[in-house]
């Protein structure tokens, strides 16, 4: 368990059955009344935000996530396989669980899986991967690095803006936090 007054960024709580991370909290000591703790919180598991106010002094479950290593293998009807890369166990995640973190799934990525008593409720991905260009229109001589943007469909689906010397074939670098063309590798 856990006091109110002790939240911190990025510290997991349980409530209501679900495990929820703290991304803001300020603590409130109005002029007349007792204080409080106005908090915004995002569920691990959905990725919804949601804003709670508790006493200040209320305790609260603190969830216990375990971190590990792992390798995602390959997609099959919408479900992700990774493997445990110390046990060699095999688990499965769905494309809803996942997000939007599957335009960034690239066989034989390591990734880190996250679990709340023995069951995986998501993965943490390295901060940029290594993409390949699959569809882009033709760059054009002449074309600079500090001209204008085009789209690029990359191999996993997702489609970014890119430099206009960027061509089909090219193995870009894009952050996995925003989506964004970081590199031409």
């Amino acid at each position: 368990m856990i006091s109110t007054n002790d939240l911190r960024n990025g510290m997991t709580i349980e409530l209501d059955g679900q495990v929820w991370a703290v991304i803001e909290f300020l603590h409130v000591k109005p002029g007349k009344g007792s204080a409080f703790v106005r908090s915004k919180l995002r569920n691990v598991e959905t990725g919804s935000v949601s804003e709670r106010t508790f006493r200040a002094g209320e305790k609260l479950p603190r969830a216990h996530l375990e971190r590990r290593e792992m390798q995602y293998l390959y997609r099959t009807a919408g479900e992700f396989s990774f493997l445990d890369n110390e046990s060699f166990e095999q688990l499965a995640l769905s494309a809803d669980e996942l997000g939007g973190q599957v335009n960034f799934l690239k066989e034989g990525l390591g990734v880190i899986a996250v679990r709340h008593k023995d069951r995986m409720i998501g993965v943490e991905l390295p901060n940029s991967v290594e993409l390949e260009v699959i569809e882009t229109d033709p760059g054009v001589r002449g074309d600079t690095a500090s001209g204008g943007t085009k789209p690029a469909k990359l191999e996993t689906g997702l489609v970014v803006h890119v430099p206009l010397f960027i061509n089909q074939g090219d193995v870009l670098r894009v952050d996995t936090r925003t989506g964004q063309y970081l590199v031409r590798v």
